[in-house]
């Protein structure tokens, strides 16, 4: 209650007793936050006791980093004022989760800043230009746009979007929010990789064989079934088993003789092996993602990259030679029974 006949005080003694300047008063009357009761003869503004009780919430609204526009729907919510009979507490608890995300990815941006600025004070003198330049073309915290371009350009055409956005929830990192040096490095060097032309001098082909032979569906089911073969590869990784045959290699032999009408035979996986070592290969994308993702001085995590390489050497293995890298198809195969690759993981 305040002192005054009609109960109302003026905007210096709203100043005083809420614990502000009278500039701060005027500010939030000003932006509609604070309604005045009325005006004094001479034009002065006058609050309403409620006003102290207002301003209060507008000042802990403010220091949690809401902006004008939500605390006015919170007080709005809070005096009865909803729009569409919100439930109660609702304007707040959104408010509170939008901010909380909004936080976290400033304090994303922040972790990889200072692990750039680390990764350039940590370089010698005379590495630092470069790697300015490097890590400078890349956002904070990244941006993966530039890796879904890539995949987008690299995988065959008229795949089904359900397809394409599958094959790039695999094939793109997902950058960690607490990176350190060399993780910031890695993506940077991943940018740099996919944002140049394909091939040393920009005019070798990247796309595989596959990419011409097989229509968008067909490809679809490939990459399906590459996949699942994948994930099971990884799951020997992790537990650190040498390639070797079994239900992973089986499945990655299918994948290929499915899609393409082909019997898994002996022959089949001879040529097979033959022509997933000739065809184009990235493996630079692979080590770097690995790089992203696995967590500084642990095991790296294993990617369609990595798999796709234990793969063929489980495929060599079970061949009886010394490795995919030293099979080649034999002449008198039929060339019907010889797939190209998508070479997903080269």
């Amino acid at each position: 209650m305040f002192a005054s006949d009609d109960d109302l005080c003026t905007i210096g003694e709203l100043a005083v007793r809420a614990g502000v300047s009278v500039k701060t008063v005027r500010f939030y009357s000003d932006s509609g936050l604070l309604p005045e009761a009325s005006r004094s003869v001479g034009g002065h503004r006058r609050y309403a006791p409620e006003a102290v009780h207002r301003l209060g919430m507008i000042r802990s609204l403010r220091g949690l980093g809401l902006s004008l526009p939500t605390v006015r729907g919170v007080l709005d919510e809070e005096e009865g004022e909803g729009p569409d009979g919100a439930r109660a507490g609702g304007a707040l608890e959104d408010a509170v989760a939008g901010r909380l995300r909004a936080l976290g990815s400033e304090m994303t941006a922040l972790r990889w800043r200072e692990a750039a600025l680390r990764l350039v004070q940590e370089c010698p003198p005379s590495e630092r230009p470069a790697r300015l330049r490097l890590v400078g073309a890349v956002t904070l915290p990244p941006s993966t746009a530039s890796l879904a371009r890539f995949w987008r350009s690299w995988l065959p055409p008229r795949m089904p979007a359900r397809s394409v956005a599958a094959f790039l929830e695999a094939a793109i990192p997902h950058p960690p929010d607490a990176p350190g040096p060399v993780q910031v490095l890695a993506f940077a060097r991943l940018h740099a990789l996919v944002t140049r032309p394909c091939g040393a001098d920009g005019s070798s082909p990247c796309q595989p064989r596959a990419h011409r032979g097989a229509g968008g569906r067909a490809s679809a089911v490939l990459y399906a079934g590459l996949a699942r073969a994948y994930e099971l590869a990884g799951a020997q990784m992790r537990r650190g088993a040498v390639p070797s045959p079994g239900g992973a290699l089986d499945g990655f032999v299918d994948a290929y003789a499915g899609t393409y009408g082909a019997r898994d035979s002996p022959a089949f996986r001879r040529v097979l092996a033959g022509r997933l070592a000739a065809d184009p290969r990235i493996d630079r994308y692979w080590e770097l993602t690995a790089q992203v993702i696995s967590a500084p001085g642990g095991r790296p995590e294993p990617t369609p990259g990595s798999a796709h390489d234990w793969l063929l050497g489980a495929l060599g293995v079970d061949l009886g030679r010394a490795g995919p890298g030293r099979v080649s198809a034999p002449e008198s195969e039929p060339g019907r029974d010889a797939p190209p690759s998508p070479a997903v993981g080269g």
